[in-house]
């Protein structure tokens, strides 16, 4: 069996503020046993910016993922970087 390619990738999601939000964003990584290297969030008026960055990721995860970032209530955009040059800045 191979092993599965890994990559760096940065999630940046723009939803709308509310108490529950960070939870459900960290659910998609979590039941796919994937833990976050860096997560920040900060408020924009009514708006929340939340970036999730992982160090080493499944490459065959990445879209799944986006997808379901994208289904959490709230979520108006998922903007996904990946590849070498995320990890010079991450």
């Amino acid at each position: 069996m191979c092993d599965p390619v890994l990559v760096p990738v940065r999630f940046s999601v723009l939803a709308e503020s509310s108490p529950g939000l960070l939870p459900r964003l960290l659910q998609p990584l979590a039941k796919r046993d994937l833990t976050v290297d860096a997560m920040t969030a900060r408020r924009e008026g009514c708006d929340m910016r939340v970036e999730l960055v992982l160090e080493a990721m499944p490459a065959e995860m990445v879209h799944l993922v986006a997808g379901n970032l994208g289904q959490v209530i709230g979520v108006m955009e998922v903007r996904v970087d990946t590849g070498s040059a995320l990890k010079l800045v991450a």
